[in-house]
């Protein structure tokens, strides 16, 4: 039976997905699932640069502003509701769009990885949740570091949600997550895909990743966080563990200075990006799109087309 078309566009932040994707949606009867770990968040706009109403020129977009910055939201979360959203937009005759710099979303739908969850230990990540506490986010890092070193490498030391079910995932199971994640990337795609990613030379990059974060400072992300943190949000929630989030919350109360807070900002997102890179570099079937060598975006776009063309036949 031949397997359904999904075309997916990633890339490190701030390398220009957006453009590219209203373009394939408009020219291939697309709409676009956002595989954006931020963008979910309502009233979270300003940090996750998130796509403005007239930006998405009439497309559909899903998986933008559908929780609330204080509710659950992770990878089995958006991959049932994306599998829902996928099955919706076949049924109106279109194609499905995937889109976002977030790699575990997009590998966890395209390989249909199982997310079975195991029993949640409460008592456990209590301990683990005191103990990052007592010691710091770092000391709990390093215990993940000697029972999972992959893990560890993968997950930055400030997510503690995630160091903390890694290290119950491996108290339950005596495996090491990573080698579960990692059997899973062993699956066989359920889609006929094209994978695409987007990049450029790592000059250009950081220069748009500091202007993107300016922008970001000159529209307001200090009233925003302030917004947030009045409606009930907390430094200790996933949401507000976003990068942009969690530098402003500290500079509130009195860690840091708001200009430093930003430069920050700025070198935390281009750590972010080299890590997207090292993600992708990863990721078996894919197409590079190195942006700098297509003479305009216009290039770049009817390529794209032609070779989703052949997908689509």
């Amino acid at each position: 039976m031949k397997k359904r078309p999904l075309i997916i566009l990633t890339g490190p932040t701030a390398v220009g997905k957006t453009n590219l994707s209203i373009g394939l949606a408009k020219a291939l009867n697309g709409e676009i699932i956002s595989a954006d770990s931020m963008q979910v968040y309502r009233n979270m706009d300003i940090g996750t640069a998130k796509i403005k109403k007239e930006e998405m020129q009439g497309i559909r977009h899903y998986m933008i502003d559908e929780f609330a910055p204080t509710e659950e939201f992770n990878v089995a979360i958006f991959q049932a509701r994306c599998r829902k959203y996928i099955e919706e937009i076949y049924a109106r005759g279109k194609i499905p769009i995937l889109v976002g710099g977030t790699g575990f979303y997009i590998q966890s739908v395209l390989y249909d990885i199982d997310f079975t969850d195991t029993e949640t230990d409460a008592a456990y990540r209590r301990s683990l949740a005191a103990f990052a506490e007592k010691y710091g986010n770092i000391a709990l890092h390093q215990k993940l570091q000697q029972i999972d070193a992959t893990s560890a490498m993968k997950i930055h030391p400030n997510n503690v949600k995630r160091v903390i079910r890694a290290m119950e995932y491996y108290k339950q199971t005596g495996q090491k997550m990573s080698e579960n994640n990692a059997a899973q990337r062993q699956k066989e795609a359920v889609y006929d895909f094209r994978y695409y990613v987007l990049s450029l030379p790592r000059d250009i990059l950081y220069e748009r990743i500091n202007r993107r974060v300016d922008k970001m400072q000159e529209d307001g992300l200090v009233e925003e966080v302030k917004q947030l943190l009045s409606m009930g949000c907390t430094k200790d929630m996933v949401s507000m563990q976003g990068l942009g989030y969690k530098e402003i919350i500290a500079a509130l109360e009195g860690e840091d200075t708001i200009e430093h807070a930003f430069e920050r900002i700025k070198q935390e997102t281009r750590h972010f990006a080299k890590r997207q890179f090292t993600w992708f570099r990863r990721e078996c079937n894919v197409t590079w799109l190195r942006k700098e060598t297509f003479a305009t975006e216009e290039d770049l776009l009817q390529y794209c087309i032609e070779d989703c063309k052949k997908l689509l036949l």
